[in-house]
């Protein structure tokens, strides 16, 4: 590795230079960039001092007060508040620098519980935990108003709101503002917070006709998404695996970026799956998807010991995959074959309709891809109307 030479710079920041060079150093990046970084680090400190700020000083709001300092100079890069996140994380996680204060400020402690009581009670994944408090923050702050305590939130004050946030959004934010409201809602209900008046009164979206299910994808066409990995470079390797795993198994984005090291039994042939709803699954492990994992950690997979995730960031910083991550893999993968882009949801449905065509059962399928009820299986594949009847238990006593 080439050796970084740099003089410590002036200001507030200069003692935490050496040690940030390391921190980019160890996620992975590269020469000219950490050199990029660190004399922006420069630049922090050397405009600290001017302004006769310290390093404690430091934040989101600082931040944007640099960022326009540097517009105004006439600088055209790194001119984003955005930029101060990677300094902000190593001061912050060197204690140089205070935590970033609760945002959820007068409902901390609110919502505190009610993130708890997502997790813990109702088993929910961390992308719904988020998206269901960004809107009970929302809902609060607009209903509530400058008050604190819950008392005197009436019916028409949950309705009022819901019809307001709704009426100019787009389908999908409608649904996850009724969706978060109600949630919220049935939590502050079980609290004793609200009453049930109260917590019923959001009110139902229409029912929209679902959209016409694309054709399936052939085995030819899957051969040609995997065929546009290139497998010669680390990169390459993780999406060939990760298509493999959507498409052969079924699995969800969330479910394979959580798949861990210590999820893969090698001896037996299975991988455990850590679906929605805190459900763990253990599935029989295809020797070609075997197969291209082990390809991956081998001559793939960055050397990182502190993260047990099978698919990391294959750019610096090296961090694990994420939901996000895993759909830009198959979209990626889908444009370099020539497809209009799609995501894992058509992958599963391929592994879906693949046992199916096989003579596979619907309960059988259900099974492999994790469903609760057969109505979600039906999404996937085209199921007669008789079969799925036939699935439905007789009335105790015969019908009346």
């Amino acid at each position: 590795m080439r050796e970084h030479r740099f003089q410590t710079p002036p200001g507030p920041l200069g003692p935490y230079a050496d040690g940030y060079r390391r921190h980019l150093e160890a996620r992975g990046y590269t020469f000219w960039s950490v050199q990029q970084r660190l004399t922006y680090f420069a630049g922090v400190s050397s405009w600290l001092a001017s302004e006769g700020l310290r390093a404690c000083d430091l934040d989101e709001s600082t931040a944007v007060c640099f960022a326009d300092w540097r517009t105004a100079r006439g600088r055209s890069t790194l001119t984003s508040p955005l930029t101060m996140r990677l300094p902000l994380t190593y001061l912050r996680g060197a204690g140089v620098v205070p935590e970033r204060p609760d945002d959820a400020g007068r409902f901390g402690d609110l919502l505190a519980s009610y993130r708890s009581y997502l997790v813990h009670e109702r088993g929910l994944a961390e992308k719904t935990v988020v998206a269901h408090l960004v809107g009970a923050r929302r809902f609060l702050d607009s209903v509530l108003g400058d008050r604190r305590e819950l008392t005197g939130l009436r019916a028409c004050d949950v309705t009022c709101y819901v019809v307001q946030t709704c009426r100019d959004a787009t389908a999908s934010t409608a649904r996850s503002a009724v969706l978060s409201t109600s949630s919220l809602l049935r939590f502050l209900q079980v609290e004793g917070m609200v009453t049930s008046a109260v917590a019923s009164a959001v009110p139902k979206l229409a029912r929209q006709r679902p959209a016409p299910r694309p054709p399936a994808l052939s085995q030819g066409e899957i051969s040609r998404l995997l065929a546009s990995c290139d497998r010669r470079r680390a990169a390459g390797r993780r999406d060939y695996a990760v298509i493999l795993l959507c498409s052969r198994l079924g699995l969800r984005p969330c479910e394979v970026a959580a798949l861990t090291l210590d999820d893969i039994d090698w001896h037996h042939g299975e991988i455990l799956v850590r679906g929605k709803g805190d459900r763990h699954e253990r599935m029989p492990l295809p020797p070609d998807v075997g197969a291209a994992i082990a390809a991956y950690l081998h001559r793939g997979r960055p050397r990182r010991q502190e993260f047990r995730e099978v698919f990391l960031r294959a750019r610096a910083p090296w961090t694990r995959l994420d939901f996000v991550g895993v759909q830009s893999v198959v979209q990626n993968a889908s444009r370099r074959a020539g497809f209009v882009p799609f995501g894992p949801r058509r992958l599963r449905q391929h592994a879906a309709s693949e046992m199916h065509r096989t003579g596979t059962a619907l309960v059988g399928i259900a099974e492999v891809l994790r469903h609760h009820h057969f109505s979600m299986t039906t999404v996937y594949v085209d199921v007669p109307q008789p079969t799925v009847a036939a699935l439905a238990r007789s009335w105790p006593g015969g019908a009346r």
